[in-house]
């Protein structure tokens, strides 16, 4: 499992989170997409969907950070937190 080694990335918020991850274990987003869909047995997840998570236009619900917790290797609770960075960002006005 991945965890926090900096402070900076206890406080990066959910789409770098994924790219970075999704990166660092060598997918493309539409490997992602196609392994969260073989994972959850749920088709409905896409290569779009993935990129308007990474790019902060969308925030994965409570059912899509579960499989990507198996999907990525990330503690579900890492994302639940990078999903809270996110949110406060975006309040601030900061992406």
């Amino acid at each position: 499992m991945l965890r926090h080694s900096t402070p900076e990335q206890s406080e990066e918020p959910i789409w770098d989170l994924v790219r970075r991850v999704r990166r660092l274990r060598g997918l493309t987003q539409y490997q992602l997409a196609d392994r969260l869909a073989e994972l959850s047995n749920n088709s409905s997840v896409s290569r779009d969907e993935v990129a308007r998570w990474e790019r902060g236009k969308r925030v994965p619900g409570p059912y899509w950070r579960q499989w990507l917790s198996v999907a990525l290797g990330v503690p579900v609770d890492q994302l639940l937190e990078a999903v809270r960075c996110g949110r406060l960002r975006r309040a601030a006005g900061r992406n």
